[in-house]
C-alpha cells in the first residue's frame, strides 16, 4: 500500500525514491511486523484467556509439562495477523508471488485454526486424513500456479536445482508437482511436530526465514544470480518483503513464547509457518536446500518416523526415550531451556552451511 502511494510521488519528491528499493521496504516490513506484534501480544494473551483458549497437555507427555496446562494457545493468530498487515503495507501488491505466499500462509493457517477450534470444542481435532488432504490441495494449488500459470518460469518451471551442482538441473516434468507437494506438506507437518517446547519451533523458523530472505533477494537480482550461477527468478526478490514481515512477526511472538511461555502458537501458527516456509523455498527453486536449512524440522520429523517404525517392528520397544527428539533429550536430563538453545545453535550452523552452497558449485 505504502509503495503504491509514495513511489509514484518520487518524481516530484526525490527522497521518496527509497520506496523503490526492496532492501528498504524489507527492513521496514520486518520492523513494522515486530512493532505490531509487541503492541498486540499482551492484548492477544488477555483475549485468549477470556475465551479460555488454553493448552491441554497430553497425559503421555513429560511430567514437567503439566504446569503448562491452561497456557493460552492459538498465538499463531498474532503471527498471521501482523505479518499479513505488514506485507500489505510495504509490498508491491502487483507482484503475483506476494499474493501466492499470502494465500498459502492464510490457507495453511485456516486449516490449523479449524483444527485448534475443534480440539477446544470436541477435545479432538481433525482426523489426520482430512488434515493431510487439505494440505495437499493447498500445495497443489501453489504448484499448479508456478508450473502452468506463471509465464516467467516457463523455461525452467520443472527443472530441479541441486545444491553444489551448477550444470546438473534435471527436468522432472510432471513429477516436479509431486516434489512441490511433498516439500510444502512435509515442511508444514515437520514444523508442527517441532512445536513442543517454549520457543523451540519459532527460533529455527526465524533462522530459516532469514536464510531464504537472502536467497530470494539474490535469486531476484539478475547480477547476483549470474555471479553465483543460480537461477534468476524475475520478481522473486519482492518476496523478501513478505519474508521479512514473517521474521518481524516471529520475533514479536518469541517475546511472549520464550521460556516460560506466556502463550503457544497452536496449529494455526505451526502449520501456517511451515506452509509458508515450504512455499518460499519452492518459489526460490531451492527446495532441496530446505532439507539443510530446515534440518531441525527434518530431524524432528525423522525421529517420529523412526520411533513409530521401530515400535511396530520390535513389537513395542522404543528407539528413543520419547519422540519427537526434543522430548528424548528432556528425558535424558537436559533442562528445557538447554534443549531449546542447543537446537537453535544447530539451526544457525545448518543455515550457515546452506548459504555456503550458493558459492560452492
Amino acid at each position: 500500500m505504502l509503495y503504491h502511494i509514495f513511489y509514484p510521488l518520487s518524481s516530484d519528491y526525490s527522497f521518496l525514491n527509497v520506496f523503490r528499493y526492496i532492501t528498504f521496504r524489507s527492513a521496514y516490513s520486518g520492523v513494522t511486523a515486530l512493532i505490531f506484534s509487541m503492541l498486540m501480544g499482551g492484548v492477544m494473551i488477555r483475549m485468549l484467556r477470556v475465551f479460555q483458549v488454553g493448552e491441554k497437555i497430553r497425559d503421555d507427555g513429560p511430567q514437567s509439562h503439566v504446569v503448562k496446562s491452561g497456557t493460552p494457545t492459538m498465538g499463531g493468530l498474532l503471527i498471521l495477523s501482523t505479518l499479513i498487515m505488514s506485507t500489505l503495507l510495504w509490498a508491491d501488491l502487483t507482484n503475483s508471488y506476494i499474493w501466492l505466499a499470502l494465500l498459502a500462509t492464510f490457507g495453511f493457517g485456516l486449516v490449523g485454526f479449524i483444527d485448534d477450534v475443534m480440539k477446544l470444542k470436541k477435545n479432538k481435532g481433525m482426523t489426520a486424513r482430512v488434515k493431510l488432504a487439505l494440505q495437499i490441495l493447498l500445495s497443489l494449488a501453489v504448484g499448479i500456479y508456478l508450473i502452468y500459470f506463471d509465464p516467467s518460469r516457463s523455461e525452467y518451471a520443472t527443472h530441479l536445482y541441486i545444491p553444489f551442482f551448477k550444470e546438473f538441473t534435471p527436468d522432472l516434468g510432471a513429477w516436479y508437482l509431486l516434489l512441490i507437494v511433498v516439500t510444502i506438506v512435509g515442511t508444514s507437518n515437520a514444523v508442527n511436530l517441532t512445536d513442543g517446547l517454549d520457543g523451540l519451533a519459532i527460533g529455527p523458523i526465524i533462522i530459516a526465514t532469514i536464510t531464504y530472505t537472502l536467497i530470494l533477494y539474490l535469486c531476484g537480482h539478475f547480477k547476483f544470480a549470474e555471479y553465483l550461477r543460480i537461477q534468476h527468478i524475475k520478481d522473486a526478490g519482492e518476496i523478501a518483503v513478505f519474508s521479512s514481515a514473517v521474521i518481524g512477526a516471529s520475533l514479536g511472538f518469541l517475546w511472549f513464547n520464550s521460556y516460560p511461555a506466556q502463550m503457544f502458537m497452536g496449529d494455526v501458527g505451526s502449520l501456517s509457518l511451515g506452509g509458508l516456509l515450504g512455499t518460499i523455498a519452492v518459489i526460490a527453486k531451492h527446495e532441496l536446500l530446505l532439507l539443510l536449512v530446515g534440518g531441525i524440522f527434518v530431524i524432528e520429523a525423522l525421529s517420529v518416523i523412526i520411533q513409530v517404525a521401530y515400535f511396530k517392528y520390535t513389537g513395542g520397544k522404543r528407539f528413543f526415550k520419547m519422540a519427537p527428539l526434543h522430548h528424548h533429550f528432556e528425558h535424558s536430563g537436559w533442562a528445557e531451556p538447554k534443549v531449546i538453545v542447543r537446537f537453535w545453535i544447530v539451526a544457525v550452523v545448518l543455515a550457515m552451511i546452506s548459504l555456503s552452497t550458493l558459492k560452492l558449485r
